[in-house]
């Protein structure tokens, strides 16, 4: 079972930047993520959602391996491919997956403009691992489905890496 973790950033800059050490984390093993998002409070009170997987591209290319191999049943490989990619993307653009959009909008109505949150669904790590290499950007945690006590702990670990001397 994956976890959700939201912490908020001063910035985008910040937020972009966990997520950049998170992907190298993973890369490295140390930690697995289901989905990832920034979010951003733009300066006209509007929120923006930066998904890390693009669901649209992702349905366009498996839109376009189906509609070509319907195509060469047909014998018009090149027009399947083409009317499956398209298919594919309109479905993909429509898929909501991993972190409800909904939900992120509700806490980043609490935001203060400028600001960003990090949205993260982990479903393993390796906290000696992914703590220190995190907690040197501080943040504030806004919402986890972690228990309190590792909720707490992992706030405390924020708290004192943003207090850190560089």
């Amino acid at each position: 079972m994956s976890n959700l973790i939201a912490i908020a950033y001063p910035d985008e800059a910040t937020a972009h930047e966990v997520g950049a050490t998170l992907r190298q984390l993973q890369k490295e093993h140390s930690i697995q993520l289901d989905d990832m998002v920034v979010a951003v409070r733009r300066d006209d009170g509007k929120l923006k959602l930066k998904q890390s997987v693009s669901t649209t591209g992702a349905g366009a290319a498996g839109g376009a391996l189906w509609g070509g191999l319907i195509g060469l049943i047909f014998l018009m490989p090149l027009m399947g491919m083409a009317i499956g990619a398209a298919a594919g993307a309109a479905g993909g653009a429509m898929t909501d997956y991993g972190i409800d959009d909904k939900f992120m909008k509700e806490l980043g109505d609490k935001m203060q403009p400028g600001g960003a949150a990090l949205f993260v669904l982990v479903r393993e790590s390796t906290p000696d691992k992914v703590l220190p290499r995190i907690s040197q950007y501080g943040g504030e945690v806004v919402h986890t489905s972690l228990s309190t006590e590792t909720e707490e702990a992992l706030q405390e670990a924020l708290s004192q890496g943003a207090k850190a001397p560089a």
